[in-house]
């Protein structure tokens, strides 16, 4: 029962979709009804400015810490990894937001280090490196998710349940970047800027 209550309340934390919170407390308005419908930090830096990305990103990054702490004190390390799964499918597809969240980059940020907090960081490294050179945050996104499973299974190995969870984040983060990956593909993407 602790183990499904852990699902339930990570399932539900991850569906607090802080973006759409931020923009209607803050600017009474739904950030998926601008830029690319995307209810995500990059979607409210582009749109609404630096301050309330951050702010979204530090959110999105809370809700995975809450739920992996929730899911630790109900039944330890597999309460974690099980709040912390349910979570990120919850900020994908939020429950109180007829399933249209975010792409699962900012709750992978916390997934990444809470797992291990080397690979977080050379997978942070990689999505800024990427960045700078590239200036498209789904390729740096993708670039990340795919470092951080490379690097978890260098430095950890990869028969853990921990490693499981981290290739499941890089692959739904993946397919929630489908249709920018095929935009970059083709030259379409456009680069990522700061409202001013």
């Amino acid at each position: 029962m602790k183990y499904v209550l852990s699902a339930v309340i990570g399932y539900l934390l991850g569906s607090v979709s802080v973006s759409i919170l931020v923009s209607k407390l803050l600017f009474r308005d739904d950030i998926r009804t601008h830029g690319s419908g995307n209810a995500g930090a990059t979607n409210m830096a582009r749109i609404f400015g630096a301050l309330p990305g951050v702010l979204t990103l530090a959110g999105d990054m809370c809700k995975a810490f809450i739920s992996a702490g929730i899911g630790h004190a109900l039944c330890g390390e597999a309460g974690k990894l099980i709040g912390l799964t349910a979570c990120v499918i919850g900020h994908c597809f939020p429950v109180y937001f007829r399933f249209k969240g975010g792409k699962a980059m900012s709750v992978g940020v916390a997934v990444a280090f809470l797992m291990d907090w080397r690979a977080g960081l050379i997978s942070a490294a990689v999505f800024f490196l990427v960045f700078f050179l590239y200036r498209r945050v789904s390729a740096s996104s993708v670039s990340s998710a795919v470092t951080l499973v490379i690097s978890y299974a260098i430095l950890n190995g990869v028969r853990s349940w921990e490693f499981a969870l981290v290739c499941f984040t890089a692959a739904i983060l993946i397919f929630m970047h489908r249709a920018n990956i095929r935009r970059i593909i083709e030259g379409t993407e456009p680069e990522f800027k700061f409202k001013t």
